[in-house]
């Protein structure tokens, strides 16, 4: 053996590069490529979702803003005769109408009522839950959920029981009261008092999800920031006012928005307590449109009713998008 070969380290064979079909890495897409497949994936995801949204609420919609611009009651709905269209007729009797605004007034100070109640309640029971042990919190969350979970129906049925002029419980306990003299007193003689009772029972079927949510709430509110306005003599309302309720402000918008859709659409609440004919003190936008299309069948206008309903209630899903968006761009 020479020098040379001693010397001289042997190079090994090259190995073939690996492929995909021999089991190797494959190659990469261009990074254009995978961007478009990532920002598609969201999509494919809500596609299902999208598409059941089409077919249920699409066609109802559609519908809805075609019978609003024509004249449409028993004949047409019968066929002895074709629908006319009459342009924006409809919207101005109903503009013109001074019941109509009436009801939009009621509606919305009903809703203001309900909505502020429910915050206010809701963040109440809130805060006493986080002062409480752990067994009673848990009691207290399973009766919220067992009322959240309650059909309306089945709410609205017991509430009628308990303000009943002859047999609710409420006159009678009332009555025992010192110079209270409350039996056979009528909640729904006015409308003023029945709403109250109505607009008791939204509340009570709403507080459970807003205690719920905030008590999630409270949970990220870091303890440190409390004890160290505590420690600089703050009281509980100041700790409340200039730590936990900034915190919370993100929370308390989205609920408070969700509140005024929910109870601008009640319908049930006051159809049932008022066994299907609410009079003109009960009309809500809701009832007040189911009236005049299937009580007076007038469909057009019925529909011309509720298309100004979605309208109004387009500025309050802005201010709910607006505010999921912000939260959005915090995490």
């Amino acid at each position: 053996m020479s020098a040379a070969d001693t010397t001289t380290a042997k190079t090994p064979p090259s190995r073939p590069a690996a492929s995909p079909e021999r089991g190797g890495v494959p190659p990469q897409l261009p990074r254009k490529k995978r961007q478009s497949a990532s920002a598609a994936t969201p999509w494919a995801l809500l596609a299902p979702c999208l598409l059941i949204l089409v077919l249920v609420l699409g066609y109802p919609l559609v519908r809805l803003v075609t019978l609003s611009f024509q004249k449409f009651g028993q004949s047409q709905l019968w066929g002895f005769q074709d629908p006319e269209s009459v342009g924006f007729d409809n919207f101005s009797a109903i503009l013109g109408d001074s019941q109509f605004w009436q009801v939009v007034v009621r509606t919305i100070v009903f809703a203001a009522g309900a909505v502020i109640f429910t915050m206010v309640i809701g963040m109440l029971i809130a805060l006493l839950l986080q002062k409480v042990s752990g067994w009673v919190k848990m009691l207290i969350n399973v009766a919220l959920v067992a009322t959240w979970g309650m059909p309306i129906i089945v709410a609205t049925t017991v509430f009628k029981w308990l303000f009943d002029s002859d047999y609710g419980v409420l006159n009678a306990l009332l009555s025992k009261l010192p110079g209270v003299e409350m039996v056979g007193h009528n909640w729904f003689a006015s409308g003023p008092q029945g709403l109250a009772v109505i607009m008791l029972l939204v509340i009570w079927g709403a507080v459970p999800f807003v205690v719920i949510t905030l008590s999630a709430g409270l949970t990220q509110v870091p303890k440190e920031l409390e004890e160290a306005a505590r420690l600089d003599g703050s009281g509980a309302w100041k700790v409340f006012r200039y730590v936990t309720l900034p915190i919370l402000k993100p929370i308390i918008v989205m609920l408070a928005t969700l509140s005024v859709i929910w109870d601008m659409g009640v319908f049930p609440q006051v159809f049932v307590m008022r066994n299907g004919h609410p009079e003109d003190e009960f009309q809500l936008l809701t009832t007040y449109s189911y009236d005049r299309a299937f009580q007076v069948n007038d469909y057009s206008q019925g529909s011309a009713i509720a298309l100004l309903t979605v309208i109004l209630l387009l500025g309050v899903v802005a201010v709910y998008m607006r505010q999921m968006l912000k939260i959005g761009e915090v995490e």
